[in-house]
């Protein structure tokens, strides 16, 4: 089974910038986001997506990513 990270990497076209969608999804909950957006950018160390824009804002005390674009390579 895909997760939410991977399932929006497939339906990505190559050379397609895309955002990580938040509202009306399991995303909504920011930490939920946030595992997500780790995802994303666990695979642009892989060279598979390039991050585009992040925002990241403080939650207790750490800092979450609120906001995530990014650009599917292969």
């Amino acid at each position: 089974m895909l997760s939410i990270a991977e399932s929006l990497l497939v339906h990505t076209p190559l050379g397609g910038t895309s955002e990580l969608p938040r509202a009306g999804t399991a995303l909504e909950n920011p930490f939920v986001y946030d595992a997500a957006a780790r995802e994303i950018k666990e695979h642009a160390r892989r060279g598979r997506v390039e991050i585009v824009d992040e925002v990241h804002v403080p939650v207790g005390a750490e800092q979450i990513v609120s906001r995530l674009a990014f650009r599917r390579l292969r």
